[in-house]
């Protein structure tokens, strides 16, 4: 049984994959850009089994009146895929104001648009799944990626409330975590200029590996969509989708730490409740 999708930030990446690998089996795709042209020729190949519409998420009227639309003119959208986003790579202290603007404004405020968008439409269809593309970077943290991990910490909060709001419409969430992926994230990375009182410091570390490439990048971006669909077409998927194995690995070696931390803690936590 075909599909019908929808997928923000389609031109590159995991989402331009993804749409590829889903019109080639048939489905549909309402596809949003930055750019008219960049999925033209998809649009060639696949004719109306693709429609592209120019969107900036940044703007809320926009994505409301995109998203109404895209409904309006299916009979049904199966998944909405929230994937615009892109890297801003800095330390606190050298990201200006702007860049912060314009990174939570993408990566954060518009997926929480794009999702609370299309919520009343899934609920009048009866249903329907929202795939929220995250991090490996939305459950631990890097030096100077820490705003790019504000926006991926602060969606999967978002995400996890939202699920539990409408899980009685028959609407579910799938959070995805890819780890490092071969695409072309590094080429869009948004860079601050670098402040010398950094150089020797766990940032200074950072910047000097990404400039260098030596950081070992592990994810298929192909295999990374495989499992993406699958998701998308499993009845009962997880809420969060660890994506490569550098991926499955440092969100498990989080996750323990934070566990063994808090249960150190335990006799504090308690000890800080009103007395009965």
């Amino acid at each position: 049984m075909t599909k019908t999708w929808l997928i923000t930030g389609a031109s590159s990446g995991l989402g331009r994959i993804m749409t590829e690998t889903l019109l080639r089996r048939g489905d549909r795709v309402v596809a949003t850009v930055r750019r008219q042209e960049a999925l033209g020729d998809l649009e060639t190949r696949y004719g109306d089994r693709i429609r592209i519409v120019v969107l900036d998420v940044t703007d809320a009227g926009a994505v409301r009146q995109t998203i109404d639309a895209a409904f309006a003119a299916q009979t049904r959208i199966d998944v909405v895929v929230s994937n615009a986003g892109y890297g801003l790579f800095g330390a606190a202290e050298e990201v200006s104001d702007e860049q912060i603007e314009r990174q939570v404004a993408t990566n954060l405020v518009g997926s929480i648009q794009v999702i609370r968008a299309s919520l009343p439409h899934l609920r009048a269809q009866g249903g329907g799944r929202i795939m929220q593309v995250a991090s490996e970077g939305g459950q631990v943290a890097y030096p100077a990626f820490g705003l790019y991990h504000a926006t991926k910490w602060g969606i999967e909060g978002f995400v996890e409330a939202a699920a539990q709001e409408v899980a009685p419409f028959n609407i579910d969430f799938v959070i995805v975590e890819p780890g490092p992926t071969a695409t072309n994230f590094g080429a869009g990375l948004d860079q601050a200029p670098a402040m010398a009182v950094y150089e020797a410091t766990p940032s200074g570390d950072m910047r000097r590996g990404l400039a260098s490439g030596s950081f070992a990048i592990k994810g298929d971006a192909g295999r990374s969509v495989d499992a993406m669909i699958d998701a998308g077409d499993t009845q009962h998927p997880p809420l969060r989708l660890a994506l490569g194995s550098t991926a499955y690995e440092h969100i498990e070696t989080a996750l323990v730490r934070r566990l063994e931390a808090i249960r150190a803690q335990k006799s504090v936590a308690y000890a800080a409740d009103t007395p009965s």
